[in-house]
């Protein structure tokens, strides 16, 4: 995605922040605020900012546990089954 066409100004942003909210809800598409020309803050629909968020989560899981797994801790899944099962039964 290319974000230049998706650059406005703080004053666009000021005096259109309906319609801009409208088309952030409608393209899903973020756009970059300027401010004396420089890029300052984006801004995205809610939607698309939760999925953002759920995909660094489970990016934060998968490396979590490639660190457990590069530091061997880990067990096989048969041995975690067993240890389960014998939680549960009764006795």
């Amino acid at each position: 995605m290319r974000y230049s066409s998706q650059v406005k100004p703080i004053s666009y942003l000021k005096a259109n922040a309906a319609e801009v909210l409208a088309q952030l809800s409608e393209q899903r598409e973020p756009l970059v605020i300027t401010q004396n020309g420089e890029a300052k803050a984006v801004l995205q629909d809610v939607a698309s900012f939760e999925e953002t968020q759920e995909a660094l989560a489970l990016l934060k899981i998968l490396a979590l546990g490639h660190q457990e797994l590069e530091a061997g801790r880990v067990r096989p899944v048969a041995e975690v089954v067993a240890r389960l099962r014998s939680k549960r039964a009764p006795g």
